[in-house]
C-alpha cells in the first residue's frame, strides 16, 4: 500500500544553503571523491548525477532532481547501473534530512526500494558487482530510520518498511526490526506496510521464519481488525508462495461479510480499488471468490458494486468454470442505478460472448435510446450483441454510421490493447468486424461515412473494417479507389486486396504501379504492404520479390519476406531451403508459424513443419499465456488436417483447461480463449477426418 505525504518544505532555508552553508551540508560529504564520469546510468556517463543529488537540497529543483534520478539511475528496472552504489548513501541521507521537502524524501525512499527490487530480480549480469556491499550498508541505515524521531512521519516510515522488504540476505535481522517497530507504531497505514514487508521477507528468512509465520497467523484473528487481518493474509501468501491454505479464504470471507469496505484498508485507498484488492486475496479459492463477488454486487454502495464488477471480470478472464457461477450476477447489474456500472456489466457480457446469450434481450433493449439514457452504455450493448452474433446490433449500428445522423459514432477508429479493466471506447473494426453478413444494411452508411471522412484515423479505421469483410465489401470499391491518392492509400489497397477478384477487375494496374513508384508516407511498413497488396490483386509478385527477398535473413525484415513466400505457394520452391533454415531460429512466436506455413504451402509436406508448430504451442498448452501467434498456429494446424495428428495432445489440453490458456486480466482474454478453443476443436475434427491432410490437399498458391 502506498501513502504519499504532503509537499511541505519546512527546511527551505537550510536546503537553499543560505548563510554560507554548503548545499546539502554533510549529507553530500564525499560526493566529489567519486569518479562519476567513469560510471554509467541509463543514458550514458553518470557525470551529471552529482548535480542531481545537490539539487535535492534546492527547493525549486528538488522534485525535478528526484524524478531525474529515478529515470537515469533506475530507469525502467531490469538493471542496476554502476552509478547506483555510490549514489545510494546520498539518496538515503537526503531522504532522512528534514531540510529536503517531504514529498521528495518519500520519492527517494521509493527509488531506493526500486533499485533494491531490481537487484533482486534482474539477471546477475545486469547488476553491478558493487551493489551488494552498498546495499548491505544501506540496510543498516534504513533500519535506524524506522525509529527516527526527527521529522520522519508515518508515510516515510511506511516507505522505509517497503524498501527493507528487499533486504533478502538480511531477512532474519530485518524481520525482527520490523516486528519490533510494529509494537510501537501508531500509524495504521505504516502498520499495514510493516505486515506486508514481514510477509515478503519471511519467504527468505531462516531463524525468524517460524516465529514470523506464527505472528502473521495471529494477526488474522478476529480481534486484529479488518484491515490488519486482510494484510496478514496477503503477507502469508507472500511468505508461503504457492501454498494455498483454506484458512485464508475463511478469514477474507469473514472480513468481507462482517465489515464495511472502508475499514478494509484503513481508509487509505478508493473504495472500488480496495474491493478489488480484497477480493483478489481469494483468487486461490474460486468458489469463495465467486460467492463474495455475488454478495458484493448487491451492496448498497455503487463504488463497492463497481469493485465487485472488476473482480468478476478478472475471475471470468481467468477461469472458464466461473461463467455459470458469476455471469448471472453480473447480468443483474445491467439495471444498476449507476450508469458506469451498467456499462461495465454490458462489457463483461460482451467479453463472454456466446455464454451471454440468455441476456440477449436485455442487451437489445439496452442498445436503444428509450431504455438506456447513457450513450457509452448503449455502445457497449451494441458490441455485446455483435459478440453474440445477434442481428439486433445491426440497425443501431447502421444509425450510428450515418455521417449526417447527428448521433456521435461512439466507437474509436483504432483498437486499444491496454491491460486491466479500463472502459475505453471499443474500436469500430472490433465491433463490426464480424458483421460482413449484414453488409447490405451497413455498407450504405459506411460508404457515405468513408466518402466524408475528415481524418486519417477515420479513413484507416473504415478501411480496416472493410478489409475484415473481404468480398462482402465489394460495393465499396469506388470509395476505396478514391483513397488511392490520399494518405490512406496503404489501407485502401489492403482492403481492395481482401475483396479479391471484384476489386482486381476494377483497379487500373497502371495506377497501382504508380503507387509503387511513388509510395505515400509511411516508411518501410507502407512499402511492404503496397507490394504485397499489389501482388494479391495482380498476380505479379516481381515488385514484392525485389523489395522483400533481400531481407529474408534480416530479423527486422524477414516477416514480410516469409509472408510473401507463403503467398507464392509452389512457385516459392526455390526458397524452400532458406525457409527450412528459419524454422528452428525461434521456438515460439510468429517466425515458426510464418516460416512453417510458407514451407507447407510451397512443398505440401507437413512432416517437417508439424513438429515445429507443435513445439510452438506446447508451452502454452502446459502453462497458459497463449498469444496471437499461438492461436494462429492452431488455426494453421486445422488447415493441415490429419497431418497435424502429433498436435492432438496439446489441442486437447487447450480444450480441457479450466484456467484459460491465454493471457488473463484484459478484455481480450475471453474472446481470445473462445478463438483458441474454436481453432482447437476445428483442428481435432480435421485430424479425425479420413482423407484430410496432404493427400487431399489441392492447390497451394
Amino acid at each position: 500500500m502506498t501513502v504519499r505525504p504532503g509537499s511541505d518544505d519546512s527546511g527551505a532555508a537550510r536546503a537553499a544553503g543560505l548563510g554560507g552553508a554548503p548545499v546539502g551540508g554533510g549529507a553530500l560529504a564525499g560526493l566529489d571523491s567519486v569518479d562519476w564520469p567513469a560510471l554509467e546510468h541509463a543514458y550514458g556517463t553518470a557525470e551529471d548525477v552529482p548535480g542531481m543529488l545537490r539539487d535535492l537540497y534546492r527547493p525549486a529543483k528538488a522534485a525535478r532532481a528526484a524524478d531525474d534520478l529515478l529515470t537515469h539511475v533506475h530507469h525502467q528496472g531490469g538493471e542496476v547501473y554502476s552509478s547506483a552504489p555510490p549514489a545510494l548513501p546520498h539518496l538515503i541521507a537526503a531522504a532522512a534530512d528534514p531540510a529536503v521537502a517531504e514529498d521528495v524524501r518519500w520519492e527517494l525512499l521509493h527509488l531506493v526500494e526500486a533499485l533494491a527490487g531490481a537487484a533482486n530480480t534482474a539477471e546477475p549480469r545486469f547488476v553491478t558487482p558493487a551493489w551488494a556491499a552498498a546495499w548491505d550498508l544501506a540496510v543498516g541505515d534504513l533500519m535506524r530510520l524506522l525509529d527516527d524521531p526527527v521529522g520522519f512521519g508515518e508515510a516515510h516510515r511506511a516507505a522505509v518498511a517497503g524498501a527493507l522488504a528487499e533486504a533478502h540476505r538480511r531477512a532474519d535481522e530485518v524481520v525482527a526490526a520490523l516486528r519490533a517497530r510494529w509494537a510501537v507504531e501508531p500509524g495504521p497505514a505504516a502498520r499495514l506496510r510493516l505486515v506486508d514487508s514481514v510477509g515478503r521477507l519471511t519467504a527468505h528468512a531462516s531463524s525468524q521464519r517460524a516465529a514470523s509465520l506464527a505472528w502473521l497467523r495471529e494477526l488474522t484473528a478476529a480481534d486484529a481488525g479488518p484491515a490488519v487481518r486482510l494484510a496478514a493474509v496477503e503477507a502469508l501468501r507472500h511468505a508461503l508462495p504457492g501454498q494455498h491454505d483454506a484458512a485464508y479464504a475463511r478469514t477474507v470471507s469473514d472480513v468481507l461479510s462482517g465489515s464495511e469496505p472502508g475499514t478494509w484498508r484503513a481508509g487509505r485507498a478508493a473504495t472500488g480499488q480496495t474491493v478489488v484488492w480484497a477480493l483478489g486475496l481469494l483468487e486461490d479459492d474460486p468458489a469463495a471468490l465467486a460467492d463474495a463477488i455475488r454478495r458484493l454486487l448487491g451492496h448498497p454502495d455503487p463504488d463497492v458494486r463497481a469493485g465487485a464488477l472488476k473482480a468478476a471480470a478478472q475471475l471470468l478472464s481467468r477461469r472458464r468454470s466461473a461463467v455459470p457461477e458469476v455471469l448471472p450476477a453480473v447480468a443483474g447489474s445491467l439495471s444498476d442505478p449507476e450508469p458506469d456500472n451498467r456499462l461495465f456489466a454490458a462489457r463483461v457480457l460482451g467479453m463472454c460472448g456466446r455464454a451471454a446469450r440468455p441476456w440477449a434481450d436485455a442487451l437489445a433493449a439496452m442498445a436503444t435510446d428509450e431504455a438506456e439514457p447513457y450513450p457509452p452504455a448503449r455502445s457497449h450493448a451494441i458490441w455485446a450483441l455483435s459478440r453474440l452474433g445477434d442481428v439486433r446490433c445491426v440497425a443501431p449500428l447502421a444509425r450510428r454510421l450515418r455521417p449526417a445522423g447527428g448521433a456521435r459514432l461512439g466507437f474509436a477508429y483504432h483498437a486499444s490493447h491496454a491491460d486491466g479493466w479500463w472502459t475505453y471506447e471499443l474500436s469500430l473494426p472490433e465491433v463490426a468486424g464480424g458483421l460482413g453478413a449484414h453488409a447490405d444494411v451497413l455498407l450504405p452508411p459506411l460508404r457515405a461515412r468513408l466518402a466524408a471522412a475528415a481524418s486519417l484515423d477515420e479513413r484507416r479505421g473504415l478501411c480496416r473494417l472493410l478489409e475484415s469483410w473481404g468480398a462482402a465489401a465489394a460495393p465499396a470499391v469506388p470509395e476505396l479507389l478514391g483513397l488511392l491518392g490520399t494518405d490512406a492509400a496503404v489501407w485502401a489497397l489492403d482492403a481492395l486486396a481482401a475483396i479479391g477478384p471484384a476489386a482486381a477487375e476494377a483497379v487500373p494496374v497502371e495506377r497501382l504501379r504508380a503507387l509503387l513508384d511513388a509510395p505515400p508516407e509511411g516508411g518501410r511498413f507502407a512499402r511492404h504492404s503496397l507490394v504485397l497488396a499489389y501482388g494479391r490483386l495482380t498476380g505479379d509478385w516481381e515488385p514484392a520479390l525485389a523489395l522483400l527477398l533481400p531481407r529474408l535473413d534480416e530479423p527486422d525484415g524477414r516477416d514480410a519476406a516469409v509472408t510473401l513466400l507463403g503467398e507464392l505457394g509452389p512457385a516459392g520452391a526455390p526458397y524452400a531451403e532458406r525457409l527450412r533454415a528459419l524454422l528452428p531460429v525461434h521456438a515460439v512466436g510468429w517466425l515458426p508459424l510464418r516460416a512453417g506455413g510458407a514451407l507447407w504451402r510451397i512443398t505440401g509436406r507437413a512432416d517437417e513443419v508439424v513438429p515445429v508448430l507443435v513445439g510452438a504451442i506446447t508451452p502454452f498448452a502446459e502453462r497458459g499465456g497463449a498469444d496471437r501467434a499461438a492461436i494462429e498456429t492452431v488455426k494453421l494446424l486445422a488447415e493441415m488436417g490429419a497431418d497435424a495428428a502429433p498436435a492432438a495432445a496439446a489441442l486437447r489440453a487447450f480444450l480441457d483447461a479450466d484456467e484459460r490458456p491465454v493471457r488473463h486480466g484484459t478484455w481480450r482474454s475471453v474472446p481470445e480463449d473462445d478463438e483458441l478453443r474454436d481453432a482447437a476443436r476445428a483442428a481435432l475434427l480435421a485430424i479425425s477426418e479420413p482423407g484430410s491432410g496432404a493427400a487431399s490437399r489441392s492447390g497451394s498458391g
